[in-house]
């Protein structure tokens, strides 16, 4: 055993303490190569500014000779002579001087010199250590075999440990640096080793806790002041490895965690003052590994076996975790230096904090202290604002801010999972008011301190807090209504943090939570609706508040870069602008969701209690549609209020109890439909208010039309109740063609608004008054009377309505063969109602075609009349047929019946109608020169050419053969006549 444990030191020290050293000593000859650098550098600039000036040429000049003297002779005077200007001189182009570039020397590439490592210091580091091993396996050997007195053992050692450390400082010299330290190092262990024995082992009276202390603090304080005045990194490095390998190389197997965690907390210290001094970074990171190992370690060896989980033991371990965590946190808090140092010690305390964190859960993990939630709670709390406080502090830190709080929310929802009862559910609500407000409180603190910004993530803690407010409803059968207060505080903090550090977005999340949390409730209300007024004033409330404080948070944030920018409800959630108006109109609408959860989930016989509330969200977003301008809002409304109706009709209305829907449902009508009027002037140049004004009531008139139909099934009125609609939309349509101006750009979409859905209900008076073919003729006339209203207010949708109308029409007359099964034949031929059903609605497509004739044609873009005129051909000639084959059935059948065989009277009659009606085909296309009109009408003569020739001669007598080919004869050169006269005429433009 004792090999094993030489062997682990050994891999320790060449694990951790020689890396260190080497880097430390490769850290320093940086340094010094850096500097001589730096000085080269230096003299090099400074040679160069004030370099050996150079010599010039001296330039001697000679000296001129004299001129001779030459005796005077007579002559005359010299002529003027012009003067002749002197020369230009020569400009010679000037040489550029080459510049020339001072290359310093690249500094030699770092070697390290294994030979004099190994040799001089890695052994004499091995040597010290193997000293102090053997020391240490000595002193332990005499404890076992009681070779020598305690007391003389420890005179030994104390003897030893101070020789040592003399003879170090003695060997201070530049050669003997590396010796001098190594004894100086191995003479601190010792001594550090036989104080230790002297209090947890001999349990000498002398060494009392006071002297003990007194006495390894002065050991602990000569080590490092002898690190620093040697300047010696390695001394301080076996100091650590020893001060914490001293204690469980001494083990005895009893537990004293005051003593063996004050020793750590004094070795902690030294170090972090050293560290402080010398600017060395490592040593605080050793220090916060060791400390955790030896927390490991005691919580391995001794937590179970001593039953730390029970009683007020406890608090001997939260104290140790909590005590290292403050002493880590002081060091860095006052570490005023930024650099490396700086970040090593903050880094100590982080991860000396983080496993105080973990401690958290380990002790979750015993019911004897979770069930003591102010213990554990507290003890959470205080690990949690201890590492805030560090990322407060140091910048570079505060994107951990979230990590730690989803730590401390994570732990606070185990525990509720797991502990939460109705006894402590009140000290569980205090918890998280408390947990929520240091973390919401935080961000705006550094604000505040012109901090570092913390990350988006760290304002979410006010729904992280909703959250666990979810679980003690879920959890508990019958949650107390203190949850609520908390609730309140949750969402007031929130709003708080968004309106000083402008991250609204954690408001919406906030809001739907706490919804979510009022859903939870709801659905815990008993069938006998005990709890549902509460309920819905809860709902209301935090509605309200949610609605005052938009507006409150939204004019303290900072207005838009555009301040002429419009809200837009589904613009960015981030501009104040728009969640000026979102949120309220989150907070507005998203209650009727749960108003209909609990409509569907709970007996309402009466829905007044959730139309009331209804009516009061109502007026909540119509006061927001006027205050703000946003006609959207209305129409949610509107959509929120039709959701809840249908939601309680279908689920709870019944024939007994009518009185009391019906009112709710015209009264919700006569508030949408009136709110634009009240308001015109605001509203009179937009239209999606109006919408939903006209809207109302064709949303509304089911349910008042099935409440009606219910209590008066065969009354044989009931078209009342769509004329009785009709009259609120026609009367709206006339004060908006008195009050709306016409240079007003939306009085067309109001005008078309309310005048189609007047006519929405005029056609509703056919299906229900009516049945069978005035179901067609009815939406046939509102087609019809659409493109009238087109051609009166050119909206788009009046002309598509229309249409569409005439259309399904059509279809139903010529696609649906039941259509004449409706009645039974009557004696009259001709003049029956199959001539006026089809009838109608042919004309009713020839009248829209021509009320849509160009430019009000294209129906998008496509060309509409040529469609409605076919259409109303096809019908016209279907009811040619059907005339025909009802004037030849036999009497008294149920229904017609067509034949084209059989009978010559019946045959000719075919073939003659058709070849009229080509030829009348024939001359509205030369009338109108439409050329699909003439190709028809050709098309269809030609068929009955073909007929006459192949079929319907074959089968007549000679008399009525000549009788046929005369008529068909006539009407084929007349015909002929009228494409000659339209041929021969000039082709004028527009010709189809």
């Amino acid at each position: 055993m004792g090999g094993f444990i030489l062997l682990f030191l050994i891999v320790i020290v060449m694990v951790f303490v020689v890396p260190a050293v080497a880097l430390a000593k490769a850290s320093r000859a940086l340094r010094a190569i850096e500097e001589l650098r730096q000085r080269l550098l230096m003299l090099e600039a400074r040679l160069h500014r004030g370099g050996v000036p150079t010599e010039r040429p001296e330039i001697v000049a000679q000296p001129k000779p004299e001129a001779p003297v030459i005796p005077p002779v007579s002559m005359p005077p010299p002529l003027p002579v012009t003067p002749v200007p002197p020369p230009i001189p020569e400009t010679k182009p000037i040489t550029p001087v080459e510049e020339v570039t001072m290359q310093t020397a690249a500094p030699p590439k770092r070697t390290i010199d294994w030979e004099q490592f190994m040799g001089a210091k890695m052994f004499a580091w091995i040597g010290g250590f193997a000293l102090f091993l053997g020391v240490a396996f000595f002193v332990k050997y005499s404890f076992e075999h009681n070779l020598i007195p305690p007391e003389l053992r420890v005179a030994i050692g104390f003897l030893a440990g101070i020789a040592l450390v003399g003879g170090g400082v003695a060997l201070k010299r530049k050669e003997n640096v590396v010796t001098a330290q190594t004894l100086c190092a191995t003479g601190i262990l010792i001594l550090y080793a036989v104080t230790f024995a002297c209090r947890s082992f001999y349990h000498f009276p002398f060494f009392g806790l006071v002297p003990t202390f007194a006495l390894m603090s002065l050991i602990t304080a000569a080590a490092f002041l002898l690190a620093v005045q040697l300047d010696a990194l390695v001394v301080t490095i076996l100091g650590i490895g020893g001060g914490f390998l001293t204690p469980v190389l001494l083990s005895t197997g009893q537990d004293n965690p005051l003593g063996l965690f004050g020793y750590i907390a004094l070795l902690d210290i030294g170090l972090l003052a050293v560290a402080r001094r010398k600017e060395w970074s490592s040593l605080p990171i050793l220090g916060a590994v060791g400390t955790v190992l030896m927390q490991i370690a005691w919580v391995g060896n001794f937590f179970l076996e001593g039953k730390y989980f029970a009683g007020n033991k406890t608090l001997i371990p939260m104290a140790v975790f909590l005590g290292f965590e403050i002493l880590f946190l002081l060091a860095a808090l006052t570490s005023k230096r930024a650099g490396k140092l700086d970040n090593a010690i903050s880094g100590a305390a982080l991860g000396v904090g983080g496993f105080a964190m973990f401690w958290a859960f380990y002790f979750f993990s015993f019911a004897a202290i979770g069930t003591r939630p102010v213990l554990i709670l507290s003890y959470l709390f205080l690990v949690d604002a201890a590492l805030l406080g560090l990322a407060i502090a140091k910048e570079y830190f505060a994107r951990l801010i979230a990590a730690v709080g989803i730590a401390a929310f994570i732990f606070l929802a185990l525990w509720t999972n797991d502990y939460l009862t109705a006894h402590n559910l009140y000290i569980a609500l205090g918890a998280y008011f408390v947990f929520a407000l240091l973390h919401s409180s935080l961000p705006i603190a550094m604000q505040r301190l012109g901090k570092a910004t913390p990350p988006w993530s760290a304002h979410l803690f006010p729904a992280a807090t909703l959250l666990l407010v979810l679980l003690p409803i879920f959890k508990l059968a019958t949650a107390s209504f203190l949850v609520w207060p908390l609730v309140l505080c949750v969402d007031v903090i929130a709003l708080l943090a968004a309106a000083m550090t402008g991250m609204i977005a954690a408001v919406a999340i906030v809001l739907v939570l706490t919804l979510v949390a009022l859903g939870a409730w709801i659905l815990q209300i008993p069938p006998a609706l005990t709890g549902l007024s509460t309920s819905l004033f809860l709902l209301a409330g935090f509605s309200i508040l949610f609605v005052a404080a938009a507006a409150w948070v939204s004019r303290r944030l900072p207005q838009t870069e555009r301040p002429g920018e419009p809200e837009n409800i589904f613009g960015e959630f981030a501009a104040p602008a728009n969640f000026a108006v979102q949120l309220p109109a989150l907070a507005a609408t998203l209650p009727f969701l749960l108003l209909v959860m609990a409509t569907l989930r709970l007996p309402l016989a009466n829905p007044s209690p959730v139309f009331g509330l209804a009516l009061l969200l109502v007026a909540l977003l119509l006061g927001l549609t006027k205050i703000f301008s946003l006609d959207l809002l209305a129409c949610l409304a509107l959509g929120s209020t039709i959701l809840l109706e249908h939601a309680w009709h279908f689920a709870h209305f019944k024939k007994e109890n009518t009185g009391i829907p019906i009112l709710w449902y015209l009264g919700f009508t006569a508030i949408f439909t009136i709110f634009p009027f009240i308001f015109h002037r605001q509203f009179a140049r937009k239209s999606t208010v109006w919408a939903s004004a006209a809207l109302a009531a064709p949303l509304h008139f089911y349910l008042v039309y099935n409440v009606v139909h219910t209590t008066h099934p065969s009354s044989g009125m009931l078209g009342l109740v769509p004329a009785a609609f009709a009259i609120p939309s026609l009367l709206g349509l006339v004060a908006l063609l008195r009050l709306t101006p016409k240079e007003s750009p939306a009085r067309n979409a109001q005008l078309a608004l309310f005048g189609g859905a007047a006519l929405f209900f005029i056609t509703l008076i056919f299906p229900i008054q009516f049945d069978r073919q005035w179901i067609t003729l009815g939406w046939a006339l509102e087609g019809a009377a659409l493109c009238w209203l087109f051609h009166r207010v050119p909206h788009p949708g009046l002309r598509i309505a229309g249409i569409g109308l005439l259309l399904i029409s059509f279809a139903r007359l010529v696609c649906n063969p039941a259509v004449l099964a409706y009645h039974p034949r009557v004696a009259t031929p001709i003049f029956n109602w199959y001539l006026y059903t089809y009838g109608i609605v042919a004309v009713c497509l020839f009248v829209a075609a021509r009320l849509l004739a160009p430019p009000r044609n294209l129906v998008l873009n496509k060309n509409a009349p040529p469609l409605l005129n076919s259409l109303g051909t096809i019908l016209a000639f279907v009811l040619l047929n059907i005339e025909i084959a009802d004037y030849f059935t036999t009497p008294g059948a149920y229904e017609l019946t067509f034949h084209f065989s059989g009978n010559f009277a019946r045959d000719m009659s075919y073939s003659i109608a058709w070849a009229l009606f080509a030829l009348l085909l024939l001359i509205v296309g030369i009338r109108k020169r439409n050329k699909a009109a003439r190709y028809a009408s050709l098309g269809l003569l030609g068929f009955v050419l073909l007929k006459l020739f192949f079929h319907d001669l074959s089968q007549l007598q000679q008399l009525y053969r000549i009788a046929a080919l005369i008529i068909v004869a006539i009407i084929a050169i007349l015909a002929s006549f009228l494409y000659q006269r339209f041929l021969g005429q000039p082709e004028k433009p527009g010709t189809q």
